[in-house]
């Protein structure tokens, strides 16, 4: 099967820890197998002597146990062999629930460590990666798709190895016990059930890429009807949203099932099947008035029994596994995500800003056989500049501040710092100097004191910080006036708050990091003209050391700049100071 050197592609991306405890979970199924073993071995023993003590007390390999327990008689026999029969069953018992639960701990583990590597690897991507992400897809592979991984891949692969141990463990005491009837029963049964697998195979594969392709539009039906609920009860398009969520549910409601049906419904045939032939052999039997080979017929019933199940599990484990190979694809792409060397490293020594940032013939497209959003630009912003950028919509005002910030690399050209390049090396020690306050502000579900320290644990806020940025900004007499004041609670996006405060919130959160450049892209778009004012001169009274880029689309808002340019035909103009006075 294919989905089996997948399942070896995991193995780099465990912990030490979980490879330690994987092989724990392997040598604990080894020895289920040999308690397995003295269990189904004793069974022979125990029978007989219910039913023929003279004959077990005679045979050579019982006279250790009689010497050792002083047995005198057959009748003394039967209860030491019952308390060991039942001994071996209670610890085979033991050691398998003990499997279990080490199991279900691996897996579940396992599946924490892998969703957590998917986040992080996707939250370290490259900003022109994000572009063209859907984020469904990714928090479905993060959350549903994870999930699937270790109900339907890991949990059912380390039953299918467990399956086939104690599987041989079984079939090699039955061969002890009867070798003809143990060849026949085992690969009657085996062909039987790899009839079916292979019979319902395709099914299962349709039915996991189902599963997968039904979760992500369920995910993104859901993100988009919640997300945007103000126009969906505006517009009233409930009735869309829910028809788009119903009929995915449904679609993966019904692979779903169909896999259950397929991996689950062999066991009751092959239960039927084993019966019979029991029942069989037990008339054979009687018919051959062969009544002494009762204790044989109870082993190879108490086999049976046994074997059914583990059989009944290897199956429906290949079945769940196959099922789950399209999310488990998604799930490795989503591993094999490279992660940058500086990942789970602490920032270091921050390239040097004492001069200038210098774009130098820079050009930008967002992929290769698409058209150039810049071409050819050159600027020089010196230190503690406060610089402005208009524009017509769509002339590639945030693309260029998104490349003076380094989230996006440039297509051709040079973007320095001091002379030095700015590459991605050492994009993060430049990053570290960059604040930026977007037009659409993110609030997250937090106090609006975490929203201005957003990104800081909690422990590790600066109380003082957030209040001198909160009064920058010019927020910090409405945050008083809320009876909680900072500790009060936005709701989701911000739900509580105006579009103005939303604004203001996000420019504190810029001075709050307290960097050396601060970067604003329509960022008072939705204040009124008093407070832009207001915001915009604490803004340019932040110091000399604080360079300052503005796109804007009122003029006003430019008022000041030592330096205003204009994009167009990816060209940068300067504009005249005099314009804005």
């Amino acid at each position: 099967m294919d989905i089996f050197p997948k399942i070896l592609e995991l193995w780099p991306f465990l912990s030490k820890r979980r490879k330690q405890q994987f092989w724990i979970v392997i040598s604990i199924m080894l020895l289920a197998a040999v308690a397995e073993i003295f269990s189904l071995g004793a069974v022979l023993p125990f029978l007989g002597a219910i039913t023929s003590p003279e004959l077990v007390y005679q045979h050579p390999y019982m006279q250790p146990l009689i010497k050792l327990f002083n047995i005198r008689s057959a009748e003394q026999m039967i209860l030491p062999v019952t308390f060991i029969f039942i001994f071996l069953v209670l610890v085979a018992g033991a050691i398998r629930i003990f499997l279990v639960f080490l199991s279900t701990r691996f897996s579940f583990a396992t599946g924490a460590e892998l969703s957590v590597e998917i986040y992080q690897r996707t939250l370290f991507k490259p900003y022109e990666e994000h572009i063209d992400l859907n984020s469904s897809e990714v928090i479905n592979g993060i959350m549903t798709k994870t999930n699937t991984v270790i109900g339907s891949i890991i949990i059912p692969t380390l039953n299918a190895m467990s399956s086939i141990v104690l599987m041989l463990s079984i079939i090699v005491t039955l061969l002890v016990i009867n070798p003809i009837i143990t060849i026949v029963t085992f690969g009657l049964f085996f062909c039987l059930y790899a009839t079916i697998y292979f019979y319902m195979r395709t099914n299962l594969l349709k039915n996991g890429e189902h599963i997968a392709n039904q979760t992500n539009i369920m995910v993104k039906t859901l993100q988009e009807g919640l997300g945007g609920i103000r126009d969906v009860i505006v517009d009233s398009s409930q009735e869309y949203f829910s028809n788009l969520y119903k009929s995915a549910d449904y679609q993966f409601r019904k692979a779903s099932g169909s896999n259950i049906i397929i991996t689950s419904s062999p066991r009751f045939v092959m239960e039927a099947i084993g019966m019979a032939l029991i029942a069989g052999l037990a008339y054979w039997m009687f018919k051959e008035n062969n009544l002494n080979t009762i204790p044989l017929l109870g082993a190879l019933a108490m086999g049976a029994q046994r074997m059914l199940p583990v059989l009944q599990n290897l199956y429906s484990s290949y079945g769940s596994i196959t099922g789950a190979d399209a999310s488990f694809q998604d799930v490795l792409d989503l591993l094999n995500t490279s992660l940058p060397a500086y990942a789970n490293q602490p920032i270091g020594k921050l390239v040097p800003f004492d001069e200038s940032i210098k774009l130098e013939g820079v050009s930008f497209k967002y992929k290769n056989n698409s058209p150039y959003v810049l071409k050819n630009l050159n600027l020089k912003i010196d230190k503690g500049a406060c610089i402005g950028f208009i524009g017509q919509t769509g002339c590639g005002k945030t693309t260029l501040l998104d490349v003076i910030m380094g989230l996006l690399p440039v297509s051709e050209g040079k973007f320095k710092v001091d002379g030095e390049l700015i590459t991605k090396k050492n994009l993060r020690e430049w990053l570290g100097h960059i604040s930026h306050v977007p037009q659409t502000i993110f609030i997250a579900d937090l106090t609006i004191k975490e929203n201005i320290a957003f990104g800081t644990a909690k422990e590790n806020i600066d109380e003082e910080r957030v209040v001198r940025a909160a009064k920058k900004a010019k927020i910090h007499e409405t945050i008083n006036n809320l009876d909680s004041k900072y500790e009060t609670l936005v709701g989701e996006r911000g739900a509580r708050l105006s579009g103005g405060q939303k604004q203001r919130i996000g420019i504190a959160r810029a001075l709050y990091r307290e960097t050396s450049v601060i970067i604003f892209d329509e960022a008072t778009s939705a204040l009124d003209n008093k407070t832009e004012q207001n915001v915009m001169n604490e803004i340019r009274n932040l110091g000399d050391e604080i360079t300052i880029l503005i796109i804007a689309h009122r003029l006003s808002t430019l008022k000041g700049c030592d330096h205003v340019y204009e994009l167009s035909k990816k060209e940068l103009l300067e504009k005249q100071r005099i314009e804005f006075n």
